[in-house]
Protein backbone atom coordinates (compact mmCIF):
# COMPACT_ATOMS: atom_id res chain seq x y z
CA UNK A 1 0.00 0.00 0.00
CA UNK A 2 1.22 3.12 -0.79
CA UNK A 3 0.03 6.19 1.82
CA UNK A 4 -0.03 9.79 0.17
CA UNK A 5 -0.13 13.10 2.69
CA UNK A 6 -0.49 16.60 2.18
CA UNK A 7 2.46 18.33 3.86
CA UNK A 8 1.46 21.25 6.53
CA UNK A 9 2.25 25.10 6.63
CA UNK A 10 3.20 24.36 10.12
CA UNK A 11 6.81 22.65 10.22
CA UNK A 12 9.68 22.40 12.92
CA UNK A 13 11.50 25.90 13.46
CA UNK A 14 14.79 24.14 12.31
CA UNK A 15 16.38 21.22 11.47
CA UNK A 16 19.35 19.07 14.00
CA UNK A 17 21.36 17.70 11.48
CA UNK A 18 23.41 17.89 8.25
CA UNK A 19 22.91 20.25 5.33
CA UNK A 20 20.45 19.29 2.55
CA UNK A 21 22.17 16.78 0.05
CA UNK A 22 19.21 16.74 -2.85
CA UNK A 23 20.83 13.70 -4.27
CA UNK A 24 20.33 11.59 -0.95
CA UNK A 25 16.75 12.44 -1.27
CA UNK A 26 14.18 9.26 -1.93
CA UNK A 27 12.72 9.45 -5.30
CA UNK A 28 16.04 10.29 -7.55
CA UNK A 29 13.92 11.06 -10.83
CA UNK A 30 13.01 13.59 -9.02
CA UNK A 31 16.46 15.48 -7.72
CA UNK A 32 16.91 17.74 -11.14
CA UNK A 33 13.01 19.40 -11.01
CA UNK A 34 14.10 19.36 -6.94
CA UNK A 35 16.84 21.53 -7.76
CA UNK A 36 15.56 23.85 -10.05
CA UNK A 37 12.82 24.66 -7.98
CA UNK A 38 15.09 24.77 -4.62
CA UNK A 39 17.22 27.12 -6.74
CA UNK A 40 14.30 29.34 -7.98
CA UNK A 41 12.87 29.94 -4.13
CA UNK A 42 16.33 30.51 -2.51
CA UNK A 43 17.01 33.44 -5.69
CA UNK A 44 13.49 34.85 -5.10
CA UNK A 45 13.76 35.11 -1.75
CA UNK A 46 17.39 36.55 -1.17
CA UNK A 47 16.19 39.50 -3.91
CA UNK A 48 13.31 42.33 -3.28
CA UNK A 49 11.28 40.97 -0.68
CA UNK A 50 7.56 42.15 -1.79
CA UNK A 51 7.94 40.12 -4.98
CA UNK A 52 8.91 37.24 -2.98
CA UNK A 53 5.72 37.25 -0.60
CA UNK A 54 3.38 37.83 -3.85
CA UNK A 55 5.01 34.46 -5.34
CA UNK A 56 4.95 32.49 -2.64
CA UNK A 57 1.57 33.88 -1.19
CA UNK A 58 2.71 35.22 1.59
CA UNK A 59 1.47 37.84 4.07
CA UNK A 60 3.57 41.39 4.64
CA UNK A 61 4.21 40.13 7.89
CA UNK A 62 5.84 36.51 7.06
CA UNK A 63 9.18 38.20 6.07
CA UNK A 64 10.63 35.39 8.25
CA UNK A 65 9.60 33.35 6.07
CA UNK A 66 11.79 34.65 2.97
CA UNK A 67 15.20 34.72 5.39
CA UNK A 68 14.27 31.17 6.08
CA UNK A 69 13.63 30.20 2.40
CA UNK A 70 16.75 32.11 1.67
CA UNK A 71 18.95 29.80 3.96
CA UNK A 72 17.38 26.46 2.95
CA UNK A 73 21.19 25.30 1.70
CA UNK A 74 22.95 26.43 4.59
CA UNK A 75 20.96 25.27 7.57
CA UNK A 76 20.62 21.75 9.39
CA UNK A 77 17.74 19.74 8.34
CA UNK A 78 15.85 16.52 9.64
CA UNK A 79 13.71 13.70 8.76
CA UNK A 80 10.54 15.29 6.73
CA UNK A 81 8.88 13.15 10.04
CA UNK A 82 9.81 15.88 12.02
CA UNK A 83 9.57 19.04 9.83
CA UNK A 84 6.12 18.35 9.17
CA UNK A 85 4.12 19.59 12.94
CA UNK A 86 0.55 20.18 11.41
CA UNK A 87 -2.87 18.76 12.49
CA UNK A 88 -2.59 15.72 10.94
CA UNK A 89 0.97 14.83 11.55
CA UNK A 90 -0.28 15.66 15.43
CA UNK A 91 -2.72 13.16 14.96
CA UNK A 92 -0.42 10.64 13.63
CA UNK A 93 2.78 11.28 15.68
CA UNK A 94 5.07 9.10 14.47
CA UNK A 95 7.46 9.39 17.26
CA UNK A 96 4.90 7.28 19.48
CA UNK A 97 3.84 4.67 16.73
CA UNK A 98 6.01 1.08 17.80
CA UNK A 99 8.80 0.03 16.04
CA UNK A 100 6.87 -2.34 13.44
CA UNK A 101 4.43 0.15 12.73
CA UNK A 102 6.91 3.14 12.66
CA UNK A 103 9.36 1.30 9.47
CA UNK A 104 5.85 0.52 7.67
CA UNK A 105 5.24 4.31 7.74
CA UNK A 106 8.88 4.52 6.34
CA UNK A 107 8.11 2.62 3.57
CA UNK A 108 4.56 3.20 2.03
CA UNK A 109 4.29 6.94 3.13
CA UNK A 110 4.82 9.68 0.42
CA UNK A 111 4.16 13.17 1.49
CA UNK A 112 3.42 15.91 -1.65
CA UNK A 113 5.40 18.80 -1.38
CA UNK A 114 5.93 22.41 -3.23
CA UNK A 115 9.44 22.26 -3.17
CA UNK A 116 10.29 18.60 -3.17
CA UNK A 117 7.40 17.30 -5.34
CA UNK A 118 6.85 13.96 -3.02
CA UNK A 119 9.55 12.96 0.18
CA UNK A 120 9.22 9.84 2.39
CA UNK A 121 9.27 10.31 6.22
CA UNK A 122 12.68 9.57 6.29
CA UNK A 123 14.18 11.92 4.14
CA UNK A 124 16.28 14.72 5.31
CA UNK A 125 14.66 18.52 4.72
CA UNK A 126 14.95 21.82 6.11
CA UNK A 127 12.13 23.76 7.46
CA UNK A 128 11.06 25.90 4.60
CA UNK A 129 7.70 27.54 3.07
CA UNK A 130 6.78 26.79 -0.09
CA UNK A 131 2.93 25.74 -1.06
CA UNK A 132 1.59 24.40 -4.31
CA UNK A 133 0.07 27.51 -5.06
CA UNK A 134 3.14 29.38 -5.73
CA UNK A 135 4.31 30.69 -8.79
CA UNK A 136 8.24 30.91 -8.64
CA UNK A 137 10.35 32.96 -11.88
CA UNK A 138 11.60 29.73 -13.77
CA UNK A 139 9.83 27.08 -12.37
CA UNK A 140 6.09 29.29 -12.79
CA UNK A 141 3.02 27.45 -11.02
CA UNK A 142 4.55 24.71 -9.34
CA UNK A 143 0.81 23.07 -9.45
CA UNK A 144 2.04 23.07 -13.17
CA UNK A 145 5.60 22.22 -12.94
CA UNK A 146 4.66 18.70 -10.54
CA UNK A 147 1.98 17.90 -12.82
CA UNK A 148 4.59 17.60 -15.53
CA UNK A 149 6.92 16.21 -13.70
CA UNK A 150 5.47 13.37 -10.74
CA UNK A 151 3.22 11.01 -12.73
CA UNK A 152 5.46 8.38 -13.87
CA UNK A 153 7.63 8.61 -10.39
CA UNK A 154 4.71 8.02 -8.57
CA UNK A 155 2.84 5.41 -10.80
CA UNK A 156 6.25 3.35 -10.54
CA UNK A 157 6.07 3.95 -6.48
CA UNK A 158 2.94 2.96 -6.27
CA UNK A 159 3.40 -0.64 -8.63
CA UNK A 160 0.55 -2.53 -8.49
CA UNK A 161 -0.23 -2.10 -4.63
CA UNK A 162 -3.60 0.23 -3.89
CA UNK A 163 -2.87 4.02 -3.13
CA UNK A 164 -4.66 6.04 0.05
CA UNK A 165 -4.72 9.10 -1.54
CA UNK A 166 -5.41 11.76 1.57
CA UNK A 167 -3.85 14.96 -0.32
CA UNK A 168 -5.62 17.93 -0.58
CA UNK A 169 -7.04 19.22 -3.70
CA UNK A 170 -4.33 21.65 -5.16
CA UNK A 171 -1.75 18.85 -4.27
CA UNK A 172 -3.86 15.94 -5.63
CA UNK A 173 -4.06 17.78 -9.15
CA UNK A 174 -0.04 17.17 -8.95
CA UNK A 175 -0.62 13.35 -9.68
CA UNK A 176 -4.10 11.95 -11.22
CA UNK A 177 -3.77 8.52 -12.57
CA UNK A 178 -5.65 6.84 -15.44
CA UNK A 179 -7.20 3.66 -16.13
CA UNK A 180 -6.16 0.74 -14.51
CA UNK A 181 -3.72 2.78 -12.07
CA UNK A 182 -6.25 4.95 -11.46
CA UNK A 183 -8.83 2.16 -10.13
CA UNK A 184 -6.30 0.81 -6.91
CA UNK A 185 -6.61 4.16 -5.98
CA UNK A 186 -8.77 5.42 -2.77
CA UNK A 187 -9.70 8.86 -2.01
CA UNK A 188 -11.51 9.54 1.28
CA UNK A 189 -13.38 12.72 2.33
CA UNK A 190 -14.44 13.38 5.59
CA UNK A 191 -17.94 13.86 6.57
CA UNK A 192 -19.28 15.27 10.23
CA UNK A 193 -22.53 13.97 11.07
CA UNK A 194 -24.63 15.60 13.60
CA UNK A 195 -28.20 15.64 14.79
CA UNK A 196 -30.07 19.25 13.59
CA UNK A 197 -33.59 18.94 14.79
CA UNK A 198 -34.01 15.26 15.35
CA UNK A 199 -32.31 14.62 12.11
CA UNK A 200 -29.02 13.26 11.28
CA UNK A 201 -27.00 15.95 9.28
CA UNK A 202 -23.28 15.05 7.54
CA UNK A 203 -21.23 18.14 6.23
CA UNK A 204 -18.00 18.07 4.62
CA UNK A 205 -15.13 18.90 7.39
CA UNK A 206 -12.53 21.07 6.84
CA UNK A 207 -9.87 22.23 9.37
CA UNK A 208 -9.93 18.66 11.33
CA UNK A 209 -10.33 16.58 8.45
CA UNK A 210 -6.63 16.64 8.60
CA UNK A 211 -6.68 15.27 12.24
CA UNK A 212 -9.24 12.25 11.18
CA UNK A 213 -6.75 11.42 8.56
CA UNK A 214 -3.91 11.03 10.88
CA UNK A 215 -5.39 9.25 13.39
CA UNK A 216 -6.45 7.04 10.18
CA UNK A 217 -3.15 6.45 9.12
CA UNK A 218 -2.22 5.69 12.56
CA UNK A 219 -4.64 2.93 12.73
CA UNK A 220 -3.93 0.89 9.36
CA UNK A 221 0.10 1.10 10.88
CA UNK A 222 -0.89 -0.02 14.13
CA UNK A 223 -3.23 -2.29 12.65
CA UNK A 224 -0.61 -3.84 10.01
CA UNK A 225 -2.51 -3.87 7.60
CA UNK A 226 -2.17 -4.80 4.32
CA UNK A 227 -4.27 -4.85 1.55
CA UNK A 228 -3.32 -5.63 -2.09
CA UNK A 229 -5.96 -3.95 -4.03
CA UNK A 230 -8.49 -1.11 -3.25
CA UNK A 231 -11.69 -3.50 -2.69
CA UNK A 232 -9.09 -4.91 0.44
CA UNK A 233 -8.31 -1.18 1.39
CA UNK A 234 -11.95 -0.17 2.00
CA UNK A 235 -12.82 -3.46 3.76
CA UNK A 236 -9.23 -2.41 6.32
CA UNK A 237 -11.41 0.54 6.71
CA UNK A 238 -14.38 -0.80 8.10
CA UNK A 239 -12.38 -3.65 10.19
CA UNK A 240 -10.88 -0.79 12.11
CA UNK A 241 -14.88 0.50 12.67
CA UNK A 242 -14.56 3.57 10.53
CA UNK A 243 -17.87 4.46 8.69
CA UNK A 244 -17.56 4.32 5.06
CA UNK A 245 -19.69 5.32 2.02
CA UNK A 246 -18.53 4.79 -1.12
CA UNK A 247 -19.30 7.32 -4.07
CA UNK A 248 -20.56 6.88 -7.74
CA UNK A 249 -17.59 6.02 -9.17
CA UNK A 250 -17.13 4.64 -12.51
CA UNK A 251 -13.84 2.15 -14.86
CA UNK A 252 -10.83 4.07 -14.83
CA UNK A 253 -11.46 6.33 -12.01
CA UNK A 254 -10.28 6.14 -8.35
CA UNK A 255 -12.36 5.10 -5.61
CA UNK A 256 -14.25 7.83 -3.66
CA UNK A 257 -15.33 7.56 0.12
CA UNK A 258 -17.03 9.56 2.25
CA UNK A 259 -15.66 8.77 5.95
CA UNK A 260 -18.77 9.79 8.39
CA UNK A 261 -17.57 10.61 11.79
CA UNK A 262 -19.45 11.49 14.90
CA UNK A 263 -16.65 13.57 16.72
CA UNK A 264 -13.92 15.64 15.79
Amino acid sequence: MLILLPPSEGKADAGTGRRLDLDRLSLPALTSARREVLDAVVALCTGPPEAALDALGLSAGQHGELRRNARLTAVATAPAGKIYTGVLYEALDLATLPPTARRAAQRQVLVSSGLWGAVRLTDRIPPYRCAIGARLPGPGALSTFWRRVLGPVLTEAAGSAPVLDLRSGAYAATWAPRGASAERVVTVRVLHEREVDGQPVRSVVSHFNKATKGRLVRDLLLADARPRSADALVMALRDLKYTVCEQPGGPGRPRQIDLVVSKL
